[in-house]
């Protein structure tokens, strides 16, 4: 009789602990897509245009992202027909079509009438990036810079060709400005989920043996 109470209760908690656990599992599914990451590709930095933010030799996440969504500051990876052997770049977003941009000294840029500020931004040893420049972004295009102004191959050199700009259709991502690669969470939920799962059905297992030891439901005895 005891042996038959404890095999009904190891089927019981099997059937609350499987749903429950699957439950979670597919909770913890829907998470770690809502986060993106299925979308993402990993890259390794190759150039010095964007120290010191990135190093050559970094690895970094490149997460999909649409032309509605880029936004300046974005630090994107684009492939600029005509330009760098055809290779896809690491450069920051600093000017969205229809935004004038200019730099009087070379150093210090002007977005639509404002001064912003990059403490990101690498300069020589005379505190300069460059040459001046006074552009208006056309849309569809982005003006784009390298953190490294001294050494970056960027907008400022490709003047005569739409004002530097780049077509944001070439945009084939950007780096999460917070990296969200695999959220903590749904993988916490899903190895919880896992675990009440396998943990369950080793409660039916032990529940069906328990059954059967004591003929419990298959006619061998009362």
């Amino acid at each position: 009789m005891t042996s038959r109470r404890a095999g009904r209760g190891l089927r019981v908690a099997a059937w609350v602990l499987v749903p429950l656990g699957l439950v979670l599992l597919l909770g913890a599914a829907a998470g770690i897509v809502g986060t993106g990451v299925l979308d993402r590709e990993r890259i390794t930095v190759g150039g010095d245009a964007m120290r010191p933010t990135y190093r050559p030799g970094d690895r970094l996440t490149i997460e999909r992202v649409d032309e509605a969504g880029i936004r300046r500051g974005d630090v994107v990876l684009v492939s600029v027909p005509g330009r760098y052997g055809g290779a896809p770049v690491l450069q920051r977003v600093i000017g969205l079509g229809g935004d004038h941009v200019e730099s009087r000294d070379g150093a210090q840029v002007v977005v639509n009438g404002k001064r912003i500020d990059e403490p990101y931004v690498m300069r020589d040893e005379l505190g300069t990036t460059g040459a001046p420049y006074d552009v208006t972004v056309p849309d569809g295009r982005l003006f784009l810079l390298g953190d490294n102004r001294p050494n970056a191959n960027d907008s400022r050199y490709f003047l005569d060709e739409q004002s530097g700009s780049v077509a944001a259709s070439g945009v084939r991502g950007r780096v999460p400005q917070e990296e969200r690669a695999v959220s903590v969470a749904p993988l916490a939920l899903g190895a919880f989920g896992a675990v009440l799962t396998l943990v369950g059905v080793g409660l039916g297992i032990g529940g069906f043996m328990a059954g059967r030891r004591t003929g419990y439901g298959y006619g061998y005895g009362s």
